[in-house]
């Protein structure tokens, strides 16, 4: 019940993350909360079955650019979102996706930090 609990409070901050980023860059737009919702749910399904698959593709590339390239799969991932949904969630082009990528990812890293804190402290 507990890891249900941390994974929708994630959830829920992730998106609040999401309509964050058009308030530091304006090359992102989100409508409103429920796009952020949608738009983080679609963003984690990414980032949890496409990026691993391309990493791996992309390995030689980023061992290269010495991890540099997972920004641009970072982008990737936040621009491919954006395509999938369309309406409420928008990213100007590439440089768009690649700094709201880099925003939302360091939004994402407090954002873990807090709630791991908070749901270490929980009772069992």
């Amino acid at each position: 019940m507990l890891l249900v609990m941390k994974l929708i409070v994630r959830w829920f901050l992730l998106a609040a993350a999401l309509l964050l980023v058009p308030q530091v860059y304006a090359g992102v737009t989100v409508s409103g909360y429920s796009a952020a919702l949608v738009a983080a749910l679609v963003l984690g399904l990414f980032n949890t079955l496409v990026r691993p698959l391309l990493v791996l593709l992309t390995l030689p590339v980023t061992l290269l650019t010495l991890g540099l390239f997972l920004f641009v799969i970072n982008a990737l991932m936040f621009w491919a979102a954006a395509s999938v949904l369309g309406e409420g969630f928008n990213v100007a082009g590439f440089g768009a996706a690649l700094i709201g990528s880099i925003i939302y990812s360091l939004a994402s890293m407090v954002i873990d930090v807090a709630v791991e804190r908070v749901f270490s402290r929980a009772p069992s």
